[in-house]
């Protein structure tokens, strides 16, 4: 008996801790954040002010009112990030917010309400404004893409990969207004695509089993361009003296 009475006084105890723990939590959750309580992690190319002027935050706000997804989808789309991470925290106190960037690989333009906007693109052919991308990763860049639509990141991404794999030099990468694609490569020169985003593997294999031809035979050097709108039927197009 006296056992069984032990045993209550302790579970007693055990639900007043229970209890006075779950309202001192319940309560900091409700204390409103200011912009001091937020934590970045992960970069240290945006600020505090960058996360509020970046999305529809307003401080003071109470913790648990902070919607985290909403949060993350603002501050990813508006900043060009990789992925972004926003969590609400009791100790310490505050909004942790944990940013992966992304990488650029090539310079970019793309057309928004009639205007040219410069920026830079990532492997998987994302575009990121200028402003959201770190100076030191800017070095080496030697591709330029023009006309940057959604649309395209998959086969800007595939052209990416197939240069690393395939060792191509393109020099630009190029999207009319109303889709045409155009390569412009170091040996090969300029190389039409045309329209057809399904085609875009065979024609980069096409390209490399050409430039590596070309290359062996000293023929490069008097192409004009190469027609691989139809890539069972390329047409190489020489310069005439």
């Amino acid at each position: 008996m006296k056992k069984q009475q032990e045993i209550n006084n302790k579970n007693f105890l055990f639900l007043i801790l229970f209890f006075f723990s779950a309202s001192f939590i319940n309560l900091k959750a409700l204390k409103k954040v200011t912009i001091q309580e937020i934590r970045i992690s992960g970069s240290k190319l945006f600020s505090k002010n960058d996360l509020l002027k970046n999305s529809s935050l307003r401080f003071p706000i109470r913790l648990i009112l902070i919607k985290t997804n909403f949060l993350e989808q603002e501050l990813k789309q508006n900043l060009s990030l990789k992925s972004v991470s926003v969590s609400r925290q009791i100790f310490p106190f505050g909004l942790k917010v944990h940013i992966s960037t992304r990488i650029p690989i090539a310079y970019g333009e793309r057309i928004l309400n009639d205007e040219k906007i410069a920026g830079f693109i990532d492997k998987d052919g994302f575009f990121i404004n200028k402003q959201n991308v770190d100076e030191k990763d800017l070095n080496k860049l030697t591709t330029q893409v023009f006309g940057w639509k959604e649309k395209f990141k998959k086969i800007l991404s595939a052209i990416f990969i197939a240069k690393e794999k395939y060792e191509l030099e393109e020099v630009k990468i190029i999207f009319s207004p109303n889709g045409f694609l155009t390569i412009e490569e170091k040996d090969l020169k300029k190389i039409f695509l045309g329209f057809n985003p399904n085609l875009i593997n065979y024609q980069l294999q096409i390209i490399k089993n050409l430039k590596y031809e070309l290359k062996k035979n000293n023929f490069s050097e008097k192409i004009d361009n190469i027609d691989l709108t139809d890539p069972n039927k390329p047409k190489i197009k020489v310069f005439k003296p």
